[in-house]
């Protein structure tokens, strides 16, 4: 997912609160996902 939106260590260096956000973003994303095809299934 980082890979897919750019996501970079540049950002991180330049712009720490918007690559906080979309690592934030990416975190529950991926935990949706889990959540739905593992528990509740």
């Amino acid at each position: 997912m980082k890979v897919s939106e750019g996501v970079t260590e540049n950002l991180k260096a330049s712009d720490q609160m918007a690559w906080v956000g979309v690592m934030n973003s990416i975190y529950n994303r991926a935990e949706e996902i889990v959540l739905e095809e593992i528990v509740y299934r």
